[in-house]
């Protein structure tokens, strides 16, 4: 008796709202530290930490402060007298490639709404706002499928610890 399986692949319906606008980074480094008007915080997976110390061979005590109550974040970004990014320099991200959740989104954000329903935000002190091309709905699913990968390794990474 031959047996034939069917592999039956569920796609996974992801309930979020997005804006309906253009965005092109300037480069201008304002998402990297404090202004008059909002101070910083960039907040980083245990994950995202540990792959940075490992990269650029600092201990993590270095650039980042351990933070309570703000699951699933583990740790601040320190900053520099100015209200800088540590890792800003000339006006560029020396650790781009590996830079936190955070930092990837601006200058949108990820809200959880209720009944796994999600909305994306995003601030208008960004001067890359209305600049560019019009986001597509793409472009959102992509950002949200990169939050959910994070989310997962550094849970994984908490129980194995």
């Amino acid at each position: 008796m031959v047996v034939k399986q069917s592999i039956v692949v569920l796609r996974l319906k992801v309930n979020f709202n997005y804006p309906t606008v253009r965005f092109h980074c300037t480069k201008c480094g304002i998402c990297c530290g404090d202004t008059k008007e909002k101070n910083r915080h960039v907040l980083l997976l245990r994950t995202e930490a540990e792959q940075i110390s490992e990269t650029t061979l600092q201990p993590i005590s270095q650039f980042v402060v351990k933070i309570k109550d703000r699951a699933p974040y583990s740790y601040e970004m320190k900053k520099r007298e100015n209200g800088k990014c540590v890792f800003l320099e000339k006006e560029r991200c020396t650790i781009y490639s590996l830079r936190p959740l955070i930092c990837r989104f601006y200058p949108f954000e990820l809200k959880v709404l209720h009944n796994q329903k999600y909305t994306f935000l995003y601030t208008e002190e960004c001067l890359g706002i209305n600049k560019g091309r019009l986001l597509s709905e793409d472009y959102f699913r992509r950002m949200f499928r990169l939050a959910r990968a994070k989310f997962r390794l550094s849970a994984g990474s908490k129980r194995e610890s």
